[in-house]
Parts: structure tokens; C-alpha cells; sequence
């Protein structure tokens, strides 16, 4: 993708662009974006031709019944870590039968943070063709920032992911 196009459009129009070149479909699982993320995909032109469904799995019992994150990974690790997030793409690309998912979970605020997991915590999964990266957030600002930033966080993930599979 030339640095003109990248300089004129947005991270989703990137993304939908890249997506469509390769063929790909793509799929997104949230937590504590709670729709925000396939939101924002959804505003591209285009985007019909890649974006296959999305889901809002908030509860750990959606986790596991959508998306098919383990009972021992929410358990051993929580609802908000690296495990899950993992779990969360990777089942979600599966289910959706998508060459890409992004999942997001985390702590948007302004309670239900702890010491050692603080408000503003937020891991991002990326799953393109087989591979999964996990980026670990810790996001300050109110809980619509928090989410915002969580959102722009992902989309940047899937269009570095995807300008890496040639």
C-alpha cells in the first residue's frame, strides 16, 4: 500500500482495502468495546465484501458459549488477559470461518480495576491466517476513551498484520 493512501484514509479504510486485496474475510469478538470495533469496520466502503459477523461476548458465559474460550482459561487467568484474548480471536475466526478476527477485553472503568489488573487494562488479539498476536494496553482516560483507544489500538493491529502477509 503506497504512504499517499495511507496518509488519506483511515485505519478502517486501510484495513478494508487490504482485507478485499488478499481475499480475506474477517470477524471481530469484544468485550469491553462492546461493538465499538465492528463499528468502526463497518464504516469503510466495501467492508461487505470482507467482514463476515461480529460478537459481544461481555459475559464470561458468552465467551465460552460463542466463542469457545475455555471454563479453565477464564478461570486460571480471567476474563481480562492474554489467554483469553487469544481464545477470544481464535474461536471467533473459526466460528465465523474468517481468515482475521480481532478480539478486544479488558477494564474500560471507572471501577472494577485491581492492583495488579487497573482500570484502563485492555488486551487486543490479532488472528491472520493461522498466526495470533496478543497486545497487552494499559489505556488512561474516562471509559469512552479507554474504548476508543482500544478500537484505534486493533484496527492498527490488523492493517500492520495484514501488510505483513504480503
Amino acid at each position: 500500500m503506497d504512504k499517499t493512501f495511507e496518509k488519506e484514509h483511515s485505519l478502517e479504510e486501510r484495513a478494508a482495502q487490504l482485507l478485499i486485496q488478499r481475499g480475506f474475510t474477517v470477524t471481530t469478538a469484544e468485550s469491553c468495546t462492546g461493538g465499538l470495533l465492528a463499528g468502526r469496520l463497518l464504516n469503510a466502503a466495501g467492508i461487505s465484501k470482507a467482514y463476515r459477523e461480529g460478537y459481544i461476548t461481555y459475559s464470561n458465559e458468552a465467551k465460552e458459549k460463542l466463542l469457545q474460550v475455555s471454563h479453565e482459561t477464564l478461570e486460571a487467568y480471567g476474563a481480562v488477559s492474554e489467554q483469553t484474548a487469544m481464545e477470544m480471536a481464535e474461536g471467533a475466526a473459526k466460528q465465523a470461518g474468517a481468515q482475521a478476527a480481532l478480539a478486544t477485553t479488558g477494564i474500560a472503568g471507572p471501577d472494577g480495576g485491581t492492583p495488579e489488573k487497573p482500570v484502563g487494562l485492555v488486551y487486543i488479539s490479532c488472528y491472520v491466517n493461522g498466526v495470533t498476536i496478543v497486545e497487552e494496553h494499559v489505556f488512561a482516560g474516562e471509559r469512552a476513551q479507554v474504548r476508543s483507544m482500544s478500537v484505534e489500538a486493533a484496527l492498527h493491529m490488523l492493517v500492520q498484520a495484514l501488510q505483513s502477509v504480503g
